[in-house]
This record gives structure tokens, sequence and C-alpha cells, in this order.
């Protein structure tokens, strides 16, 4: 019979493609990964991946068991969340999942608080564009720029984050024709995020400018707009502290930011923990993040 190792390594392989992928999620060696689909094929008396020339695909017995896999996979989560949910120690490690600006702004001066009231809890901080799930626990409280979806989640409104138009003074400079006018340059986001606000308004506010530089990463924007190479919709929380930068425009996008944990983890001592100290680190940064500081 197949036991949970037999699943989680059939699930990773199924959804990596590769096993150096499954082995990266599962943190094992590719050679350990292989041994085991091996162990798992063997025992199970069939084939439940073939290797193809675009990775690992499921064979037809493979597709008949991965719901059921999955459904195990949900069960062995909601075992943990519950076995972990009970756990009263205030030490140990919480993950926390955010966005870039939030990561370098906001949280260190939670950690510093958190750090000095409780040194045995410890932070893992991931920093990523993709929303990791708090259901399957690939993080234990994410901090979004949208309200989250899910009933089993308990989540709350942190601030709402304005953003501006800012140039550099010296593009401001060499550039004095109306933003409606051909000749300006923006600074934007790659084709996967085009759908949010920021990158839309920018669009519609500078229709005739063209684009010298995209990056999903709100630092490299910023950076290359002190550079002077264009305009920018910035978050007035990370674009304010510079002086070389020029607010042009206030009436950019506003976006909340929402704090989520699991409902079975949200009474965990070290949980509420970093709760509590990221209730502080917000409230300290409320006006910066609606750009009235």
């Amino acid at each position: 019979m197949m036991d949970w190792d037999d699943v989680r390594t059939f699930l990773a392989i199924a959804r990596a493609r590769t096993l150096s992928g499954a082995a990266r999620e599962l943190g094992v060696r590719q050679s350990t990964m292989s041994r085991r689909l091996d162990a798992l094929e063997a025992k199970a008396g069939a084939r439940l991946l073939q290797k193809t020339s675009r990775g690992y695909e499921l064979t037809a017995l493979g597709e008949a068991v991965l719901g059921n896999a999955e459904r195990m996979e949900a069960e062995a989560v909601a075992v943990e969340r519950t076995v972990q949910g009970r756990d009263v120690a205030l030490s140990g490690v919480v993950r926390l999942t955010t966005v870039e600006t939030i990561a370098n702004l906001v949280i260190p001066h939670a950690a510093a608080a958190l750090h000095r009231k409780y040194p045995a809890i410890s932070l893992d901080l991931l920093s990523e564009t993709r929303s990791l799930s708090l259901s399957k626990r690939e993080a234990d409280l994410a901090i979004r720029m949208a309200r989250f979806e899910g009933g089993e989640l308990v989540t709350r409104r942190m601030a709402m984050a304005a953003n501006a138009l800012y140039a550099s003074r010296n593009y401001l400079a060499a550039n004095p024709q109306p933003l409606t006018e051909t000749g300006h340059a923006i600074i934007t986001v790659l084709e996967d995020q085009v759908h949010m606000p920021e990158p839309r308004w920018l669009a519609e506010r500078l229709p005739k400018a063209h684009v010298a530089l995209r990056s999903n990463s709100r630092d490299a924007q910023l950076a290359t707009a002190r550079a002077g190479i264009g305009m920018a919709c910035l978050p007035c929380i990370l674009a304010d502290g510079h002086p070389d930068l020029v607010r042009i425009d206030p009436a950019g996008p506003v976006r909340e930011v929402w704090l989520g944990v699991h409902a079975d983890l949200r009474q965990m001592p070290r949980i509420r923990a970093v709760i509590d100290a990221l209730d502080e680190a917000f409230a300290a940064a409320r006006m910066r993040f609606a750009g009235e500081a």
C-alpha cells in the first residue's frame, strides 16, 4: 500500500514534472527522489508517471489516483494544522510571506520588536511575487495587497497603501512637456503583472509614453526612476523618503493591505506574538502608507 511519503513523492513529481524540482520542494537530493520514485512504482506494480521529452507526465493510472492523493494530502495538512494549533510554546519558527516593499520597510521593525520580547521565536520571511498557500502550510502568515479567498482563513485589513507618479528632478528638467504628450518614458512591470492597478493606471495616465524598463521589483523600479530613466507609479511609503524624487501626480491607485492566517493556527501563541508585532509595526507606518507622513 502507498503510504504518506509515497503520496508526497508522487504529487511533487506530478506538479514539478522534474525530479530536481520535486527534490527542491521536498528538501531532498535529486538522487533520493529518483530512488523514491523507483520504490513507489515497484510498490504500486505499475507506472504512475511516464518520463517524456517535456518532463514527467501522468499515466492513465496516475491520473486515476491523482484526486485521491490530493485528498490524502489535504487531510495530512489538516492534521498538522490541528496538532500545531495546540502548540503553546512561545518559541519555534513562524513562516511569513509578503511582497518585497513590505518585507523591506515594515517587517524589520516587527521582527526587531518580536526578537526583543520573544527571542526564542524565529521568523522565516519569504518575499515572493507568487501567493503561497496558507491552507497547504506553505506559510503560516501572509500579507498581501488584495483580499484573501478561502473560508478557512481569518483575515483583516492592515493598511491602505497609496501609490503616486514619481520622477527624478533631472528627468523632469529634461522632459518638461505635459504628461499627455509624446516623449515621456515610463518604468513599469513585466507582462505577468500588467493586470494590476498600478500599471493600468500608469498606462492611462501617460498613454503616449514609451516603456524604458520593465521589472516586477518595486526596488528596481525605484532605483531606475532615481537614475532619471523614466517615470514610475510607486508606493508612497517606498518613494517619499527620497528627496531626489518628485511626486508628480498624487491621485494614483490605493491598494488594501491584508493579513491572513489559517483559522486553525490563529490562537497558537507564537503566531499570536508575530501578529501582535505586525499590528504595532503597521500602526506606526500607517501615515507613510497613506502618503501623508
